[in-house]
């Protein structure tokens, strides 16, 4: 399933793709008791993520820990305070005048984590071999895709350090995408893209999965894999041949060890950095307060960056297709009431977000009420006209019975047909905010007469159902993407893998028939093209800003909540520059741990 992942850049990786349904810091810890053996002799960082990973394989791995973002790193990396663009396995980059051309030139002397050499051959693999091969189920190619046509960009090598990108036509974030996805190892994975297993298809597919010996995976970024003891921990360990030194020579990262701790649930995770076990942990807003009094007696830092780069949405299955056996992906009446416009407008006058803001949000929060990210210069405010949906009761009743829908004498809300409006909601377990947002909404929406099965579900689990397409409605949360609104084209684009509430078909997946499209998805797809072609940054921000009006009126996601984004950070991490666009560690190489 491809719904985890979307155009991530913090610091030293821009992992293509990640669906944030865990806190949007996903940083926690553990009792660093159980490394007072051999790790107490090395600096060492407690990290936590709320479930395991499920592959080791960049271009296959979903959800969380995202261990591989420490694994892998691109040509290029962004600085986390200003977002701008700045060297990795690139030391420089030339761009042609017509802005269709792009050449980068590798550091001398790169080395993957086994010692082989990094050249060209590694940058040409990874981009013809397994971004571009039809074969491999990428969402990587969404955002990379040009034009109408969808045509992909061009690669050559001019020689060992040197390569070259081209695009067909003019495409805003060119240099941005091309330097941020992760290079690939060719002399590692070349012969699993080659060789078919006995259903067809490439053994790349079954390479690297959460079974292999973590130290056999060869990596480029700042660590590799060291162990993995599944639903207990993740250890990596600092990558021998990594390029970045310091200026005295000496090699980065400084903190030998970062120690990721499986640790399902937010709540147990608080404990156990307030017991001191913990080096960063993502505050979310019912933690604040009480961290906020503890931060001198626990010897930590409580950082406050702005509005998170996120997400946080109620989405309805749109989708009308049926799967492979003629069974439609969702109850056909359930399907009428989620396709209409008036509907969906309905529920989102129903949620009272200010509530929420108060009582989930703790007061850390402000309404959500587009895609693009605040921070972006492409986000259109309420103040610039992006229609918003206050709390209003009697205007989500007049929705519904405008729209055919009507009301018993006991309350309840019934269709045209005399069929009762209930309909299960989902999230993932063990996020303490997700669950009373869910516990919210399922409240709100018995104001207006509707019965809601709100069920909190095992993150993977919940996975898996979104990419069978078994699901009614949910409560999500996307991160990433940063300020390049293009980042958000694998959600727009009508064949995107995270198009979740109305998903295509897509590669290895079983067939659906009569998937359909409406007018409004085609409008903001064609949009979306045509605002990746624009170089004109006054048409750019117009084209994007009718694509938030067209997502607020018809409302695909019903956006909730947007919290500041903060982290309880140990004092003994020196060298913290917390912000909302790079988060705690986006500087990771230059931290140090001080005793």
């Amino acid at each position: 399933m491809k719904f985890s992942k979307i155009v991530l850049a913090t610091g030293r990786r821009w992992l293509a793709v990640l669906l944030a349904l865990i806190t949007a810091v996903t940083l926690g810890g553990c009792n660093p008791s159980n490394f007072k053996t051999e790790a107490a002799q090395v600096p060492y960082l407690v990290d936590a993520s709320l479930s395991d990973p499920n592959s080791f394989n960049y271009i296959l791995s979903q959800g969380a820990p995202d261990v591989l973002g420490l694994v892998y790193e691109g040509l290029l990396s962004q600085n986390g305070i200003t977002g701008e663009l700045e060297p990795a396995l690139a030391e420089s980059w030339v761009i042609a005048p017509d802005k269709q051309r792009i050449v980068f030139t590798l550091r001398e002397g790169l080395k993957w984590s086994d010692g082989a050499p990094l050249t060209t051959d590694d940058v040409i693999f990874t981009y013809q071999d397994i971004f571009f091969n039809e074969e491999i189920p990428t969402d990587i190619r969404d955002i990379l895709r040009i034009g109408k046509n969808g045509l992909l960009p061009k690669v050559r090598k001019i020689d060992d350090r040197r390569v070259e990108f081209t695009v067909p036509e003019p495409f805003a974030p060119f240099l941005r995408y091309t330097g941020g996805l992760a290079i690939l190892p060719a002399h590692a994975l070349r012969e699993s893209v080659t060789t078919k297993d006995s259903a067809g298809k490439p053994k790349f597919l079954s390479t690297w999965n959460t079974d292999t010996d973590p130290k056999k995976i060869i990596g480029n970024g700042p660590y590799t894999l060291e162990s993995y003891i599944p639903s207990q921990q993740i250890v990596l360990r600092r990558n021998p041949y990594y390029w970045e030194q310091d200026k005295q020579g000496n090699p980065k990262p400084y903190i030998e060890r970062y120690v990721w701790k499986i640790v399902e649930s937010t709540d147990t995770q608080l404990l156990q950095f307030r017991s001191g076990g913990l080096d960063v942990f993502g505050v979310s807003p019912d933690y604040f307060s009480l961290l906020k009094q503890e931060e001198k007696r626990g010897n930590f830092t409580v950082y406050i960056g702005g509005p998170e780069m996120s997400t946080t949405f109620l989405v309805f299955n749109l989708n009308q297709a049926k799967d492979a056996n003629n069974k439609p992906l969702v109850d056909p009446i359930k399907s009428r009431w989620f396709n209409t416009k008036a509907f969906r407008q309905a529920i989102a006058h129903a949620i009272d977000r200010q509530k929420m803001i108060n009582n989930v949000y703790r007061g850390v929060g402000e309404p959500q009420n587009s895609p693009i990210y605040k921070q972006s210069a492409y986000y259109l405010s309420p103040e610039a006209g992006l229609k918003v949906y206050d709390y209003n009761i009697k205007r989500a009743k007049e929705l519904l019975l405008g729209a055919g829908f009507k009301y018993n004498a006991q309350g309840q809300l019934l269709d045209s047909q005399g069929n009762q409006v209930r309909f299960t909601m989902l999230t993932n377990a063990g996020n303490k905010l997700r669950e009373a947002i869910g516990s919210q909404i399922k409240q709100d929406l018995s104001q207006i007469g509707i019965e809601v099965n709100f069920t909190a579900i095992a993150f993977n689990t919940l996975l898996e159902q979104i990419d069978r397409r078994q699901w009614e409605s949910y409560i999500g949360k996307i991160g990433g993407g940063g300020v390049e609104p293009n980042g958000g084209a694998n959600t727009w684009l009508t064949k995107g893998g995270l198009h979740a509430f109305n998903l295509g078909p897509q590669e290895s997946q079983p067939p659906i028939t009569g998937w359909t499209v409406s007018d409004w998805e085609r409008e903001i797809e064609q949009l979306y093209i045509k605002g990746a072609g624009e170089l004109d940054e006054a048409k750019r921000k117009e084209i994007y800003a009718e694509t938030q009006r067209i997502t607020q009126e018809n409302l695909p996601f019903i956006y909730l909540v947007n919290p500041l984004t903060i982290a309880a950070i140990r004092n003994r991490l020196q060298g913290i520059k917390f912000s909302a666009l790079g988060g705690a560690l986006w500087n990771l190489t230059e931290l140090k741990i001080i005793e």
